[in-house]
């Protein structure tokens, strides 16, 4: 019986798992700044063409854009998504209504790649270095982006504390 049981519990978890994540394909039509995308979902045959979608990347922390290296990563994320065909794992929505999840173009993690090139820090939180700790070790190892000089930008979290949204901030250096 209590066999029985874990199974049931472990086939319930597994699927509550699989229900807290959704995919779908589309196209990069926009890029708002280092971490944010626009995406067209393709059109299922006989269905209505679906609505944009604002993403959010999860995992890492880009520069804003009115910070130093912000236009930088902003422009890396472009360079690499842009107008390409990718695959959205969305997890959830914020507060803001954007969708956060993960981006893929093929089999990359394009989070992953945005942190290993130093364009973003892996995304902290409460001591743990977040998913993308290694890749941010490999680009401080590589001094590559905004990782190059000995004294990086300002994580974006600590930013935003101290100066407010960008609208509201002074461009820095």
């Amino acid at each position: 019986m209590k066999r029985r049981v874990l199974s049931l519990c472990l086939a319930l978890a597994c699927a509550l798992a699989a229900a807290g994540e959704t995919r779908f394909s589309g196209v990069v039509t926009r890029v708002s700044d280092g971490d944010t995308v626009w995406v067209q979902p393709d059109q299922e045959d006989g269905t209505p063409r679906r609505k944009r979608v604002k993403l959010r990347l999860v995992g890492l922390d880009a520069p804003e854009r009115c910070q130093a290296h912000g236009r930088e990563a902003g422009a890396a994320l472009a360079s690499r998504v842009q107008g390409r065909p990718v695959t959205v794992r969305r997890r959830a929505t914020d507060d803001y209504g954007r969708a956060l999840g993960t981006l893929w173009v093929g089999d990359e993690d394009v989070g992953a790649w945005l942190v290993r090139e130093g364009h973003a820090w892996s995304a902290r939180y409460r001591g743990n270095p977040g998913p993308y700790a290694a890749e941010e070790g490999d680009a401080r190892k590589g001094r590559r982006g905004l990782f190059a000089k000995p004294l990086p930008a300002i994580e974006p979290r600590v930013f935003r504390r101290e100066h407010g949204r960008c609208e509201a901030a002074v461009d820095q250096p």
